[in-house]
Parts: C-alpha cells; sequence; structure tokens
C-alpha cells in the first residue's frame, strides 16, 4: 500500500499551531461551559430522570425504550448513572455534555491533522467546529447533546481510521472504528449515517490529494474497514427495527418544501456565516433559529461567494460543497417523514439540533476544500482568510448570547430548586398529579405524573395515590395545603345516619351530582370505618380492561371518622369503593369530587 508522507514543518511553528489550536478550545470550552450555566433540565431530560429512578439499570424496558422514536440505549445508560450520582444536579448532567463535547473535539482534531497535517490551515475549519452556532442547541439541552455528541465523535473518529486505515493498512484501525461505530448506534440511531459519511470523506480525500478517481481504490484498499462497518449496520438493524415503532407520514413531504426553506435561509446558511443572530422562542419549545432578513440576505451571499471563490480556485471544490448540500437533504428528510404533520410546527427543523452533527460534515468539507490543488494562484489568502474567521468568531458569539439569553428563560429551574427547598427539612408526602404543562405536557403521560417526575427525590418527596392530609404543589413547585373545587360531588346516600353503606354485601356504587369527563380527579371521601383496612376505590361501571393507570387505587383506611383524599384517573355519573379487608364496614358522606389545588387556588 501507498503511505502518504505527513506533511513537515519547522518545530517552532509546529508548537505555535498546537498553542494557537489549544487556545481556540479553552476559549470555545469556557464559552460553552458559560452557556450552559445560563441552562438547566428541559423536557425529555425530565422523562430521562423519571424513566432512571423508576426503572433498573438493566432492564429491557428502560434500555429497550422507544423513545419517540428513537433507540438510545447508551442514552439511557449515562442519564441512570447521573440520576443516581445527583439527581436533579444541573452541574453532574452538565460536567457529562463538557466530557462528551472534549471528546468530540479531540476526534475532530485527529480528524484535521489526518487530513491536512499540522499546518495553520488546520485551524480554519477547527475555530468553525468549535464556535458555530449549528451544535449549539443540541449541545445545551442534556438529552439532545447525549444524542448528538456521541454521533459527532463517531463521523470524525471513524472517518480518520479510515483515511488512516487506506494509508497503512494496519487493522487496529478497522477494529477501533467498529467499535466507535457500535457505540455510536447505541446512543443515537442516526449514526448510521456514519460508514457513509466514512467513505465519502476518505473518497473525496484521495481525490483532493492524489488528483485521480477514487471510488474503487478507496473501495479497494478500506474493504476490510467497509465489510466490519456494514457488518456492524446489519447486526444493529433488527433490534432498531425491534425497539421503534415510528410510522412514516406521507403527508409530511407535502411539507418537505417549507421545511427545506426554513432550514436553509432562515437556518443553516446563517448559522455558517456566523447566524442566526437573533432567537425566537414560544414556551414550552427550545428556542429556534429567527434571522432577520438583512441577516439572510448578507448570510446567503457570503456563502455564496465563498462557494465561488472555492469552486474558482479550488479544484474539486465543487464535488465537495455538493456533499455538504446532500448530507444536509437527506438529514432533513427523516425529519419530514417522521416528524412532519398536521400538529407539529414547521419551526422544528429551525432549532438546528436536527442537524447539529452538520457542523462536522462541513468541518470536514473544509479541510478538503484547503487540501485540494489550486487551480490556479491566489494572492492574499491568509490575510483573507484570517479576516473572516475573526468576523466568524465574533459573528458566532453574537448568536450565542442571543442564544443563551433565550434559553435560560425556563420554569424549571425554579421548580426543581422550590421543591428541594421545601423538602430540606424532612420528607413531604403529596399528593400524585401531573406537573405544570410548560415543564412536561400531558402528550407525555404518565412522565409528567409528580410519582414520576419526582422519582429521583423519592427519598425526600412520597407521591401517593391517596393522602390523609392533602398537600400540593403549584405551577412554581412550592409544596402548600390544597383543597378539592366542588367540581361535582358526593350525594347523601340512602342509609340513615350514615350515607353509603360499603361492605361485603354492597355494590359500592356511590353516585354523583353529575358526569365527568375522563381525566384525573380527585376525590375527597368523608367516611366512617369500624377498623383499619383497605379499598379500592375508582370510577364506576368501566371494564377493568379498558381501565387506564391510575384508574384503581388501593387506599388504605382507618378505624373511626376520618377524611381521605385519592386521585383517581376516569370519568362517569359514580364512583365504585370495593372493600378489600374481611369485616370491614364503612359509611361514606358527601364530599367534593373535582380538581386539587392550593388552599385559596
Amino acid at each position: 500500500m501507498t503511505v502518504v508522507a505527513s506533511r513537515k514543518v519547522p518545530t517552532r511553528s509546529s508548537r505555535r499551531i498546537v498553542l494557537a489550536a489549544s487556545a481556540l478550545v479553552v476559549a470555545a470550552m469556557i464559552v460553552r461551559i458559560w452557556v450552559l450555566n445560563q441552562g438547566f433540565f428541559y423536557w425529555d431530560d425530565f422523562i430521562l430522570m423519571g424513566r432512571a429512578a423508576t426503572h433498573p439499570l438493566w432492564s429491557t424496558e428502560f434500555l429497550l425504550y422507544d423513545h419517540d422514536d428513537h433507540f438510545m440505549p447508551m442514552t439511557f445508560v449515562v442519564a441512570w448513572v447521573v440520576t443516581m450520582l445527583a439527581p436533579f444536579n444541573w452541574f453532574v448532567a452538565a460536567a457529562s455534555l463538557v466530557l462528551l463535547q472534549l471528546a468530540a473535539v479531540a476526534a475532530v482534531l485527529r480528524l484535521l491533522y489526518v487530513l491536512l497535517g499540522l499546518r495553520w490551515a488546520l485551524l480554519v475549519p477547527l475555530t468553525f467546529y468549535l464556535f458555530s452556532p449549528l451544535s449549539l442547541p443540541a449541545f445545551s439541552w442534556w438529552a439532545a447533546g447525549l444524542n448528538a455528541l456521541p454521533l459527532q465523535f463517531a463521523l470524525a473518529w471513524v472517518s480518520a481510521d479510515a483515511i488512516r486505515f487506506i494509508q497503512t493498512g494496519r487493522y487496529r484501525y478497522v477494529g477501533s472504528s467498529a467499535l466507535v461505530f457500535v457505540v455510536a448506534l447505541l446512543f443515537f440511531e442516526k449514526s448510521a449515517v456514519v460508514p457513509v459519511v466514512a467513505f465519502v470523506t476518505a473518497t473525496l480525500w484521495w481525490v483532493c490529494t492524489h488528483n485521480t478517481s477514487a471510488v474503487l481504490e478507496v473501495a479497494r484498499r478500506g474493504w476490510a474497514m467497509w465489510v466490519a462497518l456494514v457488518v456492524v449496520t446489519l447486526a444493529w438493524l433488527p433490534a432498531y427495527s425491534l425497539v421503534v415503532s415510528g410510522s412514516i407520514s406521507g403527508s409530511g413531504m407535502a411539507n418537505f418544501g417549507d421545511f427545506l426553506s426554513r432550514t436553509l435561509f432562515r437556518g443553516f446558511i446563517p448559522a455558517l456565516a456566523g447566524g442566526p443572530w437573533q432567537w425566537e422562542r414560544w414556551h414550552p419549545s427550545t428556542p429556534w433559529a429567527d434571522a432577520p432578513m438583512l441577516g439572510i440576505v448578507g448570510g446567503s451571499a457570503v456563502i455564496a461567494l465563498a462557494v465561488l471563490v472555492a469552486v474558482v480556485y479550488k479544484r474539486y471544490a465543487a464535488i465537495v460543497v455538493g456533499f455538504v448540500a446532500l448530507y444536509v437533504l437527506l438529514t432533513l428528510l427523516p425529519v419530514v417523514l417522521m416528524r412532519s404533520g398536521p400538529g407539529t410546527a414547521p419551526e422544528i427543523v429551525q432549532s438546528l439540533r436536527y442537524l447539529a452533527d452538520t457542523s462536522v460534515v462541513v468541518c470536514i468539507a473544509v479541510a478538503l476544500i484547503i487540501a485540494a490543488p489550486w487551480r490556479r494562484e491566489a494572492r492574499h489568502f491568509a490575510a483573507i482568510g484570517s479576516a473572516m474567521v475573526v468576523a466568524f468568531v465574533a459573528s458566532s458569539m453574537w448568536s450565542t448570547v442571543a442564544f443563551s439569553h433565550s434559553w435560560a428563560q425556563g420554569p424549571a429551574k425554579e421548580y426543581v430548586s422550590n421543591i428541594q427547598a421545601a423538602t430540606r427539612s424532612g420528607p413531604v408526602q403529596i399528593l400524585e398529579q401531573e406537573v405544570p404543562w410548560n415543564l412536561l405536557g400531558p402528550v407525555t403521560n404518565p412522565h409528567n405524573l409528580a410519582s414520576v417526575f419526582l422519582a429521583p427525590l423519592s427519598e425526600s418527596v412520597s407521591v401517593q395515590g391517596s393522602v390523609e392530609e392533602l398537600r400540593v404543589l403549584t405551577d412554581e413547585g412550592e409544596i402548600v395545603d390544597g383543597e378539592v373545587w366542588w367540581n361535582r360531588s358526593i350525594v347523601d346516600g340512602p342509609a340513615p345516619n350514615c350515607g353509603h353503606r360499603i361492605d361485603a354485601h354492597s355494590d359500592g356504587i356511590i353516585p354523583l351530582n353529575g358526569a365527568m369527563i375522563e381525566h384525573g380527579w380527585t376525590a375527597q371521601l368523608n367516611y366512617l370505618a369500624n377498623m383499619d383496612g383497605a379499598v379500592d376505590v375508582s370510577f364506576a361501571g368501566v371494564p377493568e380492561s379498558n381501565r387506564p393507570p391510575g384508574a384503581i387505587v388501593s387506599v388504605p383506611v382507618k378505624e373511626g371518622l376520618n377524611t381521605v383524599f385519592v386521585r383517581i384517573v376516569g370519568g362517569g355519573e359514580a364512583l365504585q369503593v370495593i372493600p378489600r379487608t374481611s369485616g370491614l364496614d364503612m359509611c361514606i358522606g358527601s364530599g367534593p369530587v373535582g380538581v386539587a389545588v392550593h388552599t385559596g387556588g
């Protein structure tokens, strides 16, 4: 095999390049850590932590859970470890993102060294990867970062391995790439693109450095690696197919034009120029790129000019740019097919998190164009390039600060902080309820229930289906005394001096003064019991096979005159109370059935 000689540079120059690259990495990481410090857990983060706290680590229900059509067992593993070590601790979760980002940076640096050698031009694609807002939204969101960062690492690492294997024929690169690919697939199913990107990168590298056709040559020289990556993919596909049950929406293609134009002109192209400079947000969504018209026009002009100059002065630049364009289109296609529909806002593609991995692809493209042979002599390229890099960093910093201000505006930090403050003096008990919609909406049920949401804090917050003292959470996370609205009421019972008699001979039906729609309701049961025991409480008339979770609640009762508050899911015109303790005899009087709110709310 032909071994391409490494590029030689003076020792002093080498040290300066390494110092400059290190300074860029440190500066970029300081910026990203600052962004993380402004943020907090968001939406899917709470689902990950709730599942981690309610499932064993090695259970199939946990590792093979179909989370919004994603297959990501390693993401669940990391979430489980972080949750067990430090529940609701943003510092620890953010530290996991920083470590993953550093690993991705190291992989990108390695790839750039393989593509370009140790020369000053290496700093151009490196600066783009480090500071580009393209990867910022995914990095800032813990759940998204756990998907995106391993993919970025794998794209860079396997591409570098592919080139090294073609250069040297050493099989350790085959093993290294296969291992990294397996791990990446277990973090995020989109990592299936890694072999394709690695093959195209190796092919374009061969073309740019050897000035000859390359597909067959790269396929022949790297056959062992391509076979290994294909075998891994074929082994992974059945597991993915068994776990993910998502359906493709044909109606999504009708929106493809709108999705594509929004992605390109309001997000992707401005981000290539350091934009989008401003972000919009409707809670509870994430911020999305909302580049101003001047930014769209100016950014498009800058990128078009850069592409034109590259094509004019560098051989094969058009092919490299075409590779990036095709990658963006193919990346958007699954989003359109799986995510679009009548209930999906097109702004979802403007969030840029679906294009986070494109930052690595663009970085590769810039490096390949630099490595390509010149078409004609060019002057002042170093000075112009340096000025453009400085302008890009300044523009990206503006966009980063704007994003951070938008991302910091969320209710979760105050909500969790108030709950933690309320439990410092000792454990508290509250009735089951849904958390505010801007933390987790009803579509996420049962993860939006307090019992799941607060499961990581189960040692300090006990969430029960029934309580004797009604305590509830406010929308700000404060734990306060509660009461039940009289949306409906238990009617007076027929038994004199008793109301509704509940014993082994009764049907347990307790009529309400009106019908209730299916929902989560709280019933205030005022009762007199002859002994300690337990009863099952539910809405009447619904077959057990059709009852949702929480439809039947086992309620402990005490001897004497007492009150218990029960949260039951369902609807109808009557409750049903069934004794589960032999010899238990109860009288139940009138009381409210409705929404549990804080006292005076």
